[in-house]
């Protein structure tokens, strides 16, 4: 079919959507000046001026690119109609948000999230959902929406008798173009099981393991997109946090919701989310371990609650000339009781000043009639009732709670027996404790523990939802820390289990969303890749047998790329001759080795001539890091560098080496002179 007048169309029609989409942002400009004259009252005016400028700017913000990557066409008459329900004879351009010419208009284009766009992910020949043909546009790689950019188009006649079975070449073209930049969108790639999970209910938490490839960070980043959209009031009031693993993952992923038309979610770390201290503090290996268990949860408590004490004395509070007296018995109750009832600590202390001044009022009473607020108010206030709750329920901070406990081994020792080891309180004891508190010098570890106490003194802000990425490497603290922000809210938790490299990594998704507090959640497997070629998915999973995880082997739906296994005896100078190779085709190079060869593997390919970069620095040809920062990231071409150094280099080294391999998006080169830790075919 020539396609050439209806491509000129389609072109035209996107020029009068970009028309369309400057008329929005011009009105809701002036809608942010003249909207609020019209409200009924100040705080009328607040919100709704609040909003027209959040929609202003949310517009202002949208990156520069095509309006719309689909179309349906639903059937007009014939056997299929009767299922396009209300959308019967309709077309409709789908795009990554809404384009009208008028709020009360039907739109120019609908955006992905809508429930009639369903049908363009979910919608094929067995099943057509009343879809007569779906159009997928084909635009110049990194366009800016430029009608001129729009190169091609692809049909399917979904109700057709001989509805085509083969995959979509437009969506292989956009799944395969080359990765230079940060991570896109797959608002337009989007498969079927992943539009399942990205239109999950709100109230519903759910877990995807995923293997290498199969967009699981892209299905979390846009479930997201979608809950803000289907639920802007109730995100918007309860908040949505993003979790990554590192700020590099971070700055990555960060184009990916404004892409959407989503502004202003918060996406952090959980050091980020939980740090009250710098961290100035390295532990070692055993210290972390023990810091990062579960156990120290009862440990902390321990600490903190063991600060509550019984009264020593009844009593007795001025009240003009006259001295109201509570006997020692009845302050033993009262302490007891609100100590039995299990509040947070500082809800705690103020019951105890509150029963206390009960105690004080119901005498005077007694004796005098009833007292005003006011009077209640003073007694609260008094010296000899501060003092009470004070030597009773004493003030406590976070860190003040924890350098006691670390630095104080009979403080240790009672709030850890049964609970740990002597060699496991040897490991986090401190050796020279600091002179106070607040000279302390923290660690990582240290800031988990710290939010557990603070947990226990008043609950934080949660949020109404947490995507959790890479939340395989999460320690059962960490998992603590989330749970606490998630109170009231729902997780969507992305991971991958053979991808999990920290020491305290869980083996089983049960443990890990125990320790969420969402034991519950359902977990869906994604096995078919479509980022990681079939050859290279194929070596990544003759490491499986030695990760001691119960993940299936991942499978790829892409026959191309390719796969090199280089012998050499100086494995640098291979490095280089890689490259140089890969520096001949298009897109981004990745080169991976053991952290402690990155340096001098930089330095080789700088001395040969070969500009590099580090892995923070958006959009470099030729990208070197280390190992231990590559999970999450990925490149077009990747050089594995002596495979044996990095699995070797920690506890959990093979679970890293399988994180390398599966970085590239079509080439992999694996540079080694030492024997390779899986087996290869000759």
């Amino acid at each position: 079919m020539d396609t050439a007048e209806p491509l000129a169309l389609e072109r035209r029609y996107h020029d009068a959507c970009r028309a369309a989409l400057t008329d929005m942002v011009e009105g809701a400009e002036d809608h942010v000046v003249t909207g609020v004259d019209v409200s009924a009252s100040g705080a009328d005016a607040e919100v709704l001026g609040y909003r027209f400028r959040s929609r202003a700017k949310a517009l202002r913000e949208l990156p520069e690119a095509p309006l719309f990557f689909g179309r349906l066409d639903f059937a007009a008459t014939g056997p299929h109609a009767g299922a396009a329900g209300d959308h019967r004879g309709q077309r409709y351009y789908i795009g990554r948000l809404r384009v009208t010419e008028h709020p009360s208009a039907p739109p120019l284009v609908v955006d992905w999230r809508a429930p009639v766009s369903r049908a363009f992910y979910q919608a094929g020949a067995r099943d057509p959902r009343g879809v007569a043909v779906r159009r997928r546009f084909g635009w110049a790689p990194g366009s800016k929406g430029d009608s001129a950019d729009l190169t091609g188009m692809e049909d399917e006649h979904l109700t057709a008798a001989e509805a085509p079975q083969s995959g979509s070449r437009i969506v292989a073209g956009e799944i395969e173009r080359p990765r230079v930049g940060p991570m896109r969108d797959i608002a337009a790639t989007i498969q079927p099981e992943q539009d399942d999970l990205v239109r999950g209910d709100l109230a519903a938490s759910l877990c995807v393991q995923g293997a290498p490839g199969t967009g699981k960070t892209a299905v979390g980043l846009h479930r997201a997109a979608y809950l803000l959209y289907t639920h802007p009031e109730r995100l918007r009031r309860a908040g949505l946090l993003i979790l990554g693993p590192n700020r590099t993952f971070l700055r990555y992923i960060a184009e990916v919701l404004p892409s959407l038309g989503e502004t202003g979610v918060r996406q952090s770390t959980v050091l980020d989310e939980i740090g009250r201290h710098p961290v100035r503090a390295r532990d070692d290996e055993a210290a972390a371990v023990v810091k990062h268990d579960a156990r120290m949860a009862e440990v902390l408590r321990r600490a903190l609650y063991a600060r509550v004490r019984a009264p020593a004395e009844s009593l007795a509070v001025a009240d003009g000339s006259y001295r109201w007296r509570v006997p020692l018995d009845e302050l033993e109750h009262i302490v007891a009781g609100v100590r039995a009832e299990e509040p947070s600590y500082a809800v705690g202390r103020e019951r105890v000043r509150e029963r206390a001044v009960r105690a004080v009022q119901e005498r005077a009473e007694r004796r005098a009639g009833p007292r005003q607020a006011a009077w209640v108010r003073k007694i609260g206030r008094s010296p000899a009732l501060s003092a009470f709750v004070d030597q009773v329920w004493p003030k406590a901070g976070a860190d003040e709670v924890l350098a006691g406990l670390l630095g104080d081994p009979d403080a240790l020792a009672a709030a850890s027996d049964g609970v740990l080891g002597d060699e496991e309180r040897r490991a986090i004891r401190w050796a020279r404790p600091p002179r106070s508190y607040r000279s302390a010098r923290w660690s990582a570890a240290d800031l988990v523990l710290m939010d557990e106490i603070q947990g226990l003194l008043e609950r934080p802000e949660g949020y109404g939802h947490i995507v959790v990425d890479e939340a395989q490497d999460l320690s059962p603290m960490e998992c603590r820390a989330i749970a606490r922000r998630a109170d009231f809210g729902s997780l969507t938790v992305l991971g991958d289990l053979a991808q999990a490299t920290t020491p305290w990594a869980a083996r089983d998704w049960a443990e890990l969303l125990g320790n969420l507090g969402r034991p519950d959640a359902v977990v869906t497997r994604l096995t078919t890749g479509f980022r990681v070629p079939r050859a290279i998915i194929g070596l990544a999973n003759r490491l499986l047998s030695r990760l001691d995880v119960d993940v299936p082997p991942a499978r790829s739906m892409r026959a191309d790329g390719e796969l090199r296994v280089l012998a050499a005896h100086d494995v640098r100078a291979a490095a280089v001759r890689a490259v140089r190779d890969a520096l001949g085709r298009e897109g981004s190079v990745g080169v991976i080795a053991a952290d402690a060869h990155t340096e001098a593997l930089r330095a080789a390919l700088e001395g040969a001539g070969i500009g590099t970069a580090d892995a923070d620095e958006p959009g470099a040809r030729v990208t070197v890091l280390p190992a231990s920062l590559a999970k999450g990231l990925e490149y077009d071409h990747v050089v594995a560098v002596e495979p044996a150094a990095i699995a070797e280099a920690e506890r959990r080294g093979a679970h890293r080496l399988y994180v390398v391999l599966t970085r590239a998006v079509s080439r992999l080169d694996v540079v080694h002179s030492r024997p390779l830790p899986w087996d290869v075919p000759a």
